[in-house]
């Protein structure tokens, strides 16, 4: 029973993720990147809250779950997410998923500080190839980029830094006050709370509120607030308690594969012999890496 109860949100965790990188890619355009990640959480932590009254669940947790949320919320939902939104500026969608798909690694590794989960050589090992791997692939962005090639260098480090982010995020939900309250409420307030951070910020650097009447836009922000953030980000955040935070990464293994075949029909992504290679290491390389902490 208990692998039924994995297994489905693992899938479905893993194919909207899999959409969600190409979705934020259409994002970017005449609206400020803050804007359309507050637009984001906004409608996701008023359909959470509502989710949340539906099941039954109190919205009441507390000063210090507030104090929780809002960490959490700054970490997911403002940092995490502006970063990555600021990356698909200057990398096509795909590469910027295989360069998440090392969120097994600083998850490991602050679970191994925070809660002493054991990593191992072999672990180590899987990570240095598939940083490897990846290392290869934004080579090849940089020799194949139809913008300045330093842009790819900026885009990697809000990559880099949007990943320390999550993983910062993933490791909260394994302490012992997200185990004590009810998921969907911190996540309600962790996101309106993110929202409310993300607005101010976004007026402060880019000024007044700017929306795009174009469907494609408003859908996106439909699809990204309710499906891949509403339906995943709670399944997936069970999955890390569940599981831990470096098995629940096991999504990105599949994630970056998904993603690049979606990034090469709609982007036009070119493979070389840099980036197949490349994107082969980083998935052995998770894979191993995965495999050993699973043992561990």
């Amino acid at each position: 029973m208990e692998r039924g109860g994995i297994a489905l949100p693992f899938i479905l965790v893993t194919l909207i993720w899999s959409s969600t990188w190409i979705v934020i890619r259409d994002q970017l355009g005449s609206v400020p990147a803050s804007w359309s990640v507050c637009y984001r959480f906004l409608l996701a932590g008023l359909a959470m809250a509502a989710f949340a009254r539906m099941r039954g669940v109190s919205l009441n947790i507390g000063r210090s779950g507030l104090v929780f949320a809002a960490l959490l919320g700054t970490a997911q939902f403002v940092l995490n997410f502006n970063f990555v939104y600021r990356a698909e500026v200057y990398l096509t969608s795909g590469v910027v998923a295989v360069v998440y798909a090392m969120l097994l690694i600083p998850n490991s590794i602050l679970a191994w500080i925070f809660h002493r989960q054991p990593v191992s050589r072999a672990f180590i090992g899987g990570s240095v190839i598939a940083t490897a791997g990846i290392a290869m692939m934004l080579v090849h962005e940089y020799r194949f980029a139809g913008i300045d090639p330093d842009k790819v260098v900026l885009g990697a480090a809000f990559a880099c830094a949007g990943l320390m982010s999550a993983s910062t995020a993933n490791v909260m939900q394994g302490m012992d006050i997200a185990r004590r309250l009810p998921m969907i409420a911190v996540l309600a307030w962790a996101m309106l709370i993110g929202a409310g951070i993300d607005a101010a910020f976004a007026w402060i650097t880019t000024g007044p509120p700017v929306i795009e009447p174009r469907i494609g836009y408003l859908l996106g922000i439909g699809w990204l607030a309710l499906a891949g953030s509403v339906v995943t980000f709670p399944l997936y955040f069970g999955l890390i308690q569940r599981m831990g935070a470096g098995r629940a990464a096991y999504t990105s293994v599949l994630i970056p594969v998904i993603a690049m075949l979606i990034s090469t029909m709609m982007e036009g992504y070119r493979w070389s012999g840099l980036a197949v290679p490349g994107a082969l290491l980083a998935i052995a390389g998770m894979v191993i890496a995965l495999r050993a902490k699973t043992r561990a």
